[in-house]
């Protein structure tokens, strides 16, 4: 690890503060890393949805690793805040090659990554012991680990939130054991149950923001550490260039 990663992982892990949460509007290459930078923000975050849509490529590592370090270092080019990619699962088809994967990313200057205890295409998650192992080589190369935890994927938190909260804290204990810096809980709106993992959690917690959950602010109050948008920036940048161009190629004039 050079000393100017070290120095961003630090400062980024520093950021993670229940009750003030980081907040990170995810972005796909280096010029929305530039465009979020100038907003204001305190550290740069990607999303493999979006990195692999604005190539054209699905999500689900079907984005190749090579391109995936290249879009590393060009967006870290273009910044000097601290970076952390979404490494979807590491790629890698064992702890050994997840190692060897998220080592590249802590050489490159990357400061932390997002990993999923889940496979690519696969619905089920990893048995607690292989995600534990996957997360373990992951911050063994000493990079901010941000823990995926997918309990709550197509679940009914408004049904089964005690044995859902109860399943995510075991998973939460044992990433914390692996090394993990924080725990992220996606797919999860449900302010009882974001609460209680925030209280009972040994790691600090990251929630995806959704339109229908809990606010910034809302979620800060639950005791949250770090707010991600995911997909959302991209979806809505895309959103956007398409109306605009129905509006042009329709005969009207654009926004712009």
């Amino acid at each position: 690890m050079t000393p100017t990663s070290s120095s961003a992982i630090a400062a980024f892990r520093a950021l993670h503060i229940p009750g003030d949460p980081l907040i990170l509007v995810n972005i796909w290459d280096a010029g929305s890393a530039k465009a979020v930078a100038a907003a204001g923000a305190k550290a740069i975050a990607t999303g493999s949805f979006g990195v692999a849509g604005a190539q054209g490529r699905a999500d689900g590592e079907d984005f190749p690793i090579e391109d995936v370090f290249e879009n590393l270092t060009r967006i870290l080019s273009v910044t000097d805040l601290p970076v952390t990619i979404d490494m979807e699962s590491g790629y890698g088809a064992d702890p050994a090659a997840v190692g060897v994967s998220v080592g590249r990313a802590t050489a490159a200057g990357a400061a932390g990554i997002n990993m999923e205890d889940r496979l690519p295409g696969r619905n089920e998650l990893l048995s607690i012991t292989e995600a534990q192992a996957r997360y373990r080589a992951a911050a063994d190369t000493g990079i901010f680990v941000n823990a995926r935890c997918d309990v709550f994927r197509g679940a009914d938190a408004a049904k089964d939130g005690d044995a859902l909260i109860a399943a995510t804290l075991d998973r939460a204990r044992a990433y914390a054991d692996a090394g993990a810096g924080s725990l992220f809980v996606p797919f999860l709106g449900d302010a009882r149950c974001i609460g209680a993992i925030c209280k009972a959690s040994p790691l600090p917690v990251n929630i995806l923001r959704s339109r229908a959950g809990p606010t910034h602010k809302e979620l800060a109050a639950l005791g949250v550490a770090r707010i991600s948008h995911g997909h959302q920036p991209w979806a809505a940048a895309m959103a956007w260039l398409t109306g605009q161009a129905e509006q042009v190629l329709g005969g009207e004039e654009p926004d712009y």
